[in-house]
């Protein structure tokens, strides 16, 4: 009995020790996705949502979307009663999110587009990236169409984040969020590549309490 308890004890230890070593054992990161990766912080009550603002070239070619720990009763009210709250985080790697990682970065907080006239309000506050919602690289997209497709993050019952899937340009980026009890449709056409926002909140009128979070264009016009 005593030689059995040892060998799966010896076993469990092998496999920790192993499993430890394959978590440290990542692939090294990508140094051309290093940079300035600026943010636009979203919330839905008092929960506080930070989405990449992407682009079609690297380093920012990623859609992604992560969920903060944000203890700051100043910040989740700037956030819920802003129009628009960016962020610009110190320069650093966007490989350690797109690999789910949690991580502390230092941002500057602004109200409006922190590279569109924004605003400062803070300066060096800590952001907690507690949890990795999406993520979606921005390589092998579709065409530009008429045909849009939404993904769909649940994060709490009967919560959900949609999240528009970006199109080669001219296309948008666009996130909403609904607190449903039934199903969505998640494809649908709509009038044009670059719809009006308010064309496309009527595509999900009967979804449920829906929120507008994000809805950008200037970034994904075709030149």
């Amino acid at each position: 009995m005593k030689k059995h308890l040892l060998s799966v004890l010896f076993v469990l230890i092998s496999f920790t020790g192993w499993a430890q070593q394959e978590e440290i054992e990542l692939p090294p990161l990508d140094p051309a996705y290093v940079g300035t990766h600026g943010m636009v912080l979203v919330s839905h009550s008092s929960t506080i949502f930070a989405y990449h603002l992407p682009l079609y070239h690297k380093p920012h070619d990623v859609q992604v979307l992560y969920k903060l720990d944000v203890k700051d009763l100043a910040l989740v009210q700037l956030v819920r009663d802003a129009e628009m709250v960016t962020i610009k985080p110190e320069e650093f790697n966007l490989q350690r999110l797109i690999r789910g990682e949690k991580l502390i970065l230092t941002a500057d907080v602004y109200m409006g587009h922190f590279e569109r006239g924004g605003e400062l309000v803070y300066s060096g506050v800590p952001l907690n990236f507690s949890e990795q919602l999406y993520v979606r690289q921005l390589n092998d997209i579709a065409e530009s169409s008429n045909s849009q497709k939404y993904d769909v993050v649940s994060y709490r019952k009967n919560l959900k984040i949609y999240i528009h899937q970006i199109q080669q340009a001219p296309s948008f980026d666009h996130l909403l969020h609904i607190d449903q009890n039934a199903g969505c449709r998640t494809k649908f056409n709509t009038s044009s590549a670059v719809p009006k926002e308010n064309e496309l909140q009527y595509k999900f009128i009967n979804c449920g309490t829906m929120s507008p979070m994000y809805f950008e264009t200037e970034n994904f016009k075709k030149h």
